[in-house]
């Protein structure tokens, strides 16, 4: 008689000594192997900011539809444009002043994901709406071990204003749990790789983590567990479990690695906290892999990461810039500063190619995380010069809409569309998202 395995919990966790692993999708998880199917796969939504704008002659494609040439800042995308549409003209509409102080950041920011204009204040009494990945986050409910996770370089300004009688909270990050509360951005790697591992049921979880980054490895904690479990599965599901933590000491290395080196004397923010690599490639990359990875162990199935703060002052020397970014966004003009400020765009742009390479390289079942992953690259404006929001660079990606397309839409479509057409492509019906009108009908599968 043939016995029937049990599938395995998709709650399981792998445990041991204070720490806590969740587990990436394994065909022991469902009751056969046709069950780990594209359709039965989780549906995930991510998104991707940069700061200050963009020159849009070098994003905007000259043509529209299929088969468009790839303008300058997006040649980084080249290997994925099967699954990239490229936006245009769409805006926020609500980041329009209407009559208050003539501040574009402080309005433009919060607007990006949430399609509301906010409350003129440098007080704490900041007044927004819920942005559209909580809105996710909140249909999927507890299906994951964390509801979301907000990832970024810069620390968050704690006090005062950033932006002329706009509060610090509008610029920190583009995540809103509700009109009142702001999320904020994690961005010590250390910090949230102890979040994303940390067993909270253990009142000592967080000084044993802290010895574990010092001299361990999580998977020495849970190493009795792992083999265990390895001996209940099958030859594929231990390659994927392998390539898993494989991965996990990697990244625990290379925190390790800047948490034992520090910032260097020539570290323009001496601030930073401990555990922060000095190279910023170094920074984003690992950012991007600890997001990747809390994809694939199914922790959480929504994120977003801010290669910048808005207003963002960084200088980038490693590429030839050491101008700062927000001075060269305000550019007059300037031929020299136009082609520095292209240039940024363009790095940017290389570390977005980066998060899609490391998502499709990521096995989900038989497909790979890009494939079930709703991706939105954008800016709160688009020619930063003069604070245009109502042309803004959007890029979706992914596999659960149709790839390989230019699409210009009129000019001042409110991007609430997208992102409620968005919300639909994931599943939840709702039918008004911040100022929409109705879900942008071009954003659908082929």
């Amino acid at each position: 008689m043939k016995v029937i395995r049990e599938p395995l919990s998709r709650r399981t966790m792998l445990r041991g000594a204070g720490a806590l692993m969740a587990l990436p999708f394994l065909e022991a998880m469902t009751p056969s192997a046709k069950a780990a199917d594209l359709a039965a796969r989780p549906k995930r939504l991510q998104v991707f900011y940069t700061p200050n704008g963009m020159m849009m002659d070098g994003f905007r494609p000259a043509t529209q539809g299929e088969g468009f040439a790839l303008p300058s800042s997006l040649e980084p995308l080249a290997s994925f444009r099967d699954q990239i549409s490229v936006f245009s003209g769409l805006g926020h509409p609500q980041a329009a002043a209407f009559g208050d102080f003539p501040a574009g950041h402080g309005r433009s920011c919060p607007a990006f994901l949430t399609g509301v204009h906010v409350k003129q204040t440098e007080g704490t009494d900041i007044r927004c709406g819920i942005s559209v990945d909580q809105v996710y986050a909140n249909h999927l409910g507890d299906a994951t071990q964390l509801s979301s996770l907000e990832l970024g370089i810069d620390q968050a300004s704690l006090l005062g204003s950033c932006d002329i009688n706009y509060s610090c909270a509008y610029t920190n990050g583009i995540s809103w749990r509700s009109a009142t509360v702001p999320l904020p951005v994690a961005s010590n790697p250390g910090d949230v790789f102890e979040r994303l591992f940390g067993d909270g049921d253990a009142l000592d979880a967080k000084s044993r983590l802290a010895q574990l980054r010092r001299q361990s490895s999580i998977l020495d904690f849970v190493a009795d567990d792992t083999q265990r479990l390895s001996g209940q599965l099958g030859m594929e599901d231990r390659r994927k479990l392998d390539e898993y933590l494989e991965a996990t000491r990697d990244i625990e290395k290379r925190i390790q690695k800047a948490m034992a080196t520090g910032p260097s004397a020539q570290a323009t923010d001496m601030q930073r906290p401990a555990g922060i690599p000095d190279a910023f490639d170094e920074h984003v990359k690992l950012m991007i892999d600890l997001q990747v990875l809390a994809m694939q162990a199914d922790i959480t199935r929504v994120g977003s990461f801010m290669i910048g703060r808005e207003i963002c002052n960084r200088t980038y020397p490693e590429i030839g810039v050491a101008d700062s970014h927000h001075m060269l966004s305000h550019h007059g003009n300037n031929p020299d500063k136009m082609a520095k400020l292209a240039k940024i765009n363009r790095y940017h742009m290389e570390f977005f190619a980066y998060y899609l390479k490391k998502m499709r390289e990521t096995k989900d079942g038989e497909g790979s995380l890009l494939d079930r992953t709703l991706v939105i690259r954008g800016s709160a404006f688009g020619d930063p010069n003069v604070h245009d929001h109502m042309d803004l660079p959007v890029i979706v990606a992914g596999g659960l809409t149709k790839g390989n397309r230019s699409v210009a839409v009129a000019k001042g479509t409110t991007m609430s569309n997208l992102l409620l057409a968005s919300l639909n492509v994931l599943g939840v019906p709702d039918t008004k998202f911040g100022d929409s009108d109705a879900p942008l009908k071009e954003l659908v599968r082929a």
